[in-house]
């Protein structure tokens, strides 16, 4: 597992993953990253689940942002609709979180498209501990969202067992 967090404020969306790769019960790799910048870091894009999956997952999201013209939420609805109905991709096993500078998306196989009302989302199985630690930074510091990306990963990194400390963060300004 893993732990994904976006966070959005003061027109700056953000996105870091920490570096943990497991196999059953055995850490495998400890400085992995799961996050990506595409269109040339206006969207960012990570995941959570097998990492395969989730490759191929943003190589067809990739493929759908060209076609729409760069628009994340388009793109990401289109995403949602092959995944659910594609024989070959309902099968793979995997949650993307998305982000530009104007909206943060989380994408499953459901076909959910799901947009944050407090500017957090997060995946993966420190995820519930990272969107809390960002949500108690947001409502009670002036930290930019980077910092309190940085640091509810690293407190995510200290509880679950599937989440390290070695974390990476990408940052996307509002689109020009």
């Amino acid at each position: 597992m893993t732990t994904i967090l976006a966070i959005h404020r003061d027109g700056r969306s953000v996105l870091g993953g920490d570096g943990q790769v497991t196999l059953g019960q055995s850490v495998q790799k400890h400085g992995a990253v799961k996050v990506r910048e595409l269109e040339g870091g206006r969207v960012l894009a990570g995941f959570a689940g097998g990492a395969a999956d989730a490759l191929a997952l943003l190589d067809r999201f990739e493929a759908k942002l060209e076609s729409t013209a760069g628009r994340l939420q388009k793109a990401a609805v289109e995403l949602a609709k092959d995944w659910r109905t594609d024989r070959v991709l309902r099968r793979l096993e995997a949650v993307l979180i998305l982000a530009d500078g104007e909206q943060l998306l989380l994408v499953s196989g459901n076909g959910d498209v799901l947009a944050p009302d407090d500017g957090v989302l997060s995946a993966g199985s420190g995820g519930a501990i990272a969107a809390a630690a960002a949500r108690a930074l947001l409502r009670n510091t002036e930290l930019d969202a980077r910092a309190i990306c940085e640091a509810s990963l690293g407190i995510a990194g200290e509880m679950d067992l599937y989440t390290n400390e070695r974390i990476t963060v990408l940052e996307a300004g509002a689109a020009s």
